[in-house]
């Protein structure tokens, strides 16, 4: 059974950066698309970007797009996500997910997703 841990969260001035990590142990990310998602104290899950195992195709919420990038090593069995010029909006809890299911149309939305990480805090203040 597939399980996912994020690492790399903490505390970060804005403009800064930070490399979030999701590792994956009882079966290969290399079948499964991938998505990070965003929860702040109070709202909503929220999809930042995903990316497909079949065709690579990278996706991005307008948000991030431009300051985040999403990259996947199959070898090492693991999915980042690089932010960078981090504002406060970013902070939250920060998930992976995963899916062997249908993606395109549907990456941002959790319910696609049906393997999750316990998630890592990221909080943006100076």
């Amino acid at each position: 059974q597939l399980q996912l841990v994020e690492s790399g969260g903490g505390l970060v001035q804005p403009g800064g950066s930070l490399r979030l990590s999701c590792a994956a142990s009882g079966s290969t990310l290399a079948t499964y698309h991938i998505g990070w998602f965003r929860q702040a104290p109070g709202k909503e899950r929220e999809g930042i970007s995903a990316i497909s195992s079949t065709t690579d195709t990278k996706y991005y919420a307008d948000s991030v797009k431009g300051r985040f990038t999403i990259s996947k090593d199959n070898a090492k069995n693991t999915v980042s996500l690089q932010m960078n010029n981090l504002k406060p909006e970013n902070t939250g809890d920060y998930y992976c997910a995963a899916t062997q299911g249908l993606l395109v149309g549907r990456w941002f939305q959790s319910r696609t997703y049906g393997a999750w990480g316990e998630g890592t805090q990221v909080t943006v203040a100076s």
